[in-house]
């Protein structure tokens, strides 16, 4: 599915995609920035880490179309930065997700906020822009970030982080929350996107398949965290070890992250209580 980086790649009529160099465990090949418009028009979607060579391939790609709005489903820092240079260099307003910049207690399992992203304005649910003849309309979906927008166009789901085909989506307290997470997957799950294109990985071609799968999968999770107390693990990182073996070492943050959000939702439900820094079934 990779593109060679900084090269345009049509996906769809409307709907184009080029890929950063900026490779990870947490964003696969890289960040995929869509470009979503027409012959006359275009909107940049998550234009991505700021990278020269990223920045000159969006510029380029753009030519000499109308650049209506750049605009990020969330503000991590493979998604955001190259906003503002974007900005300077063609002018355009930053349309989309609402700042959000959050100090992590700990060691983060993805990248960190980008404190210094400033939209000129916040997309709300069910809001759209138009780049041309293509329109583009906001969907909301908190969970991985509370600030987290999907776009739909043209019968494609631009999904962000929220839902990827490669990877599980990291949820991280306390910004990251799993019953917002759920609720937004079954939000995903009534709707009738023919595609997704995520910002890191393959398009998704049969997406509500995927979303019933990913509920699923987060579904057997409460239950094997839940059994796991009952069989005597207390810690994170008792659970992380016993529900994850074998896990890469690079990825024990990410699924720490996500064991706690499983706690804090599985706490609200009245299912695990927390004593002290130790966990237990209720």
């Amino acid at each position: 599915m990779d593109a060679p980086y900084s090269s345009l790649e049509a996906l769809r009529p409307g709907i184009a995609r080029l890929l950063a160099r900026n490779p990870s465990p947490y964003t696969y090949s890289g960040t995929q920035t869509y470009l979503v418009g027409d012959k006359d028009a275009v909107i940049v979607v998550d234009p991505g880490p700021d990278m020269d060579e990223h920045v000159d391939a969006i510029v380029e790609a753009i030519g000499k179309r109308e650049l209506v709005a750049i605009s990020c489903t969330h503000t991590h820092r493979d998604h955001s930065p190259a906003s503002r240079p974007l900005k300077e260099r063609l002018g355009a307003p930053i349309i989309g997700c609402a700042p959000l910049s959050i100090e992590a207690t700990g060691p983060r399992a993805d990248a960190s906020f980008d404190s210094d992203y400033a939209p000129d304005r916040i997309l709300e649910d069910g809001e759209s822009l138009r780049a041309g003849s293509v329109e583009m309309v906001a969907v909301a979906t908190p969970g991985h970030t509370s600030n987290h927008l999907c776009y739909a166009a043209d019968g494609a789901l631009l999904t962000g982080d929220h839902v990827m085909g490669w990877s599980t989506t990291v949820v991280v307290p306390p910004d990251g929350d799993m019953e917002d997470y759920m609720a937004s997957l079954e939000k995903l799950r009534q709707r009738d996107d023919q595609v997704y294109y995520p910002a890191h990985g393959p398009a998704i071609e049969k997406p509500q398949r995927l979303v019933r799968h990913m509920i699923g999968h987060r579904l057997q999770r409460e239950r094997q965290i839940v059994n796991r107390l009952k069989a005597g693990d207390r810690s994170i990182e008792e659970l992380v070890a016993n529900c994850y073996p074998g896990l890469d070492e690079r990825l024990v943050p990410a699924a720490g992250g996500s064991v706690h959000a499983h706690l804090v939702f599985l706490e609200r439900k009245g299912m695990v209580r927390k004593s002290g820094e130790e966990w237990e079934a209720a």
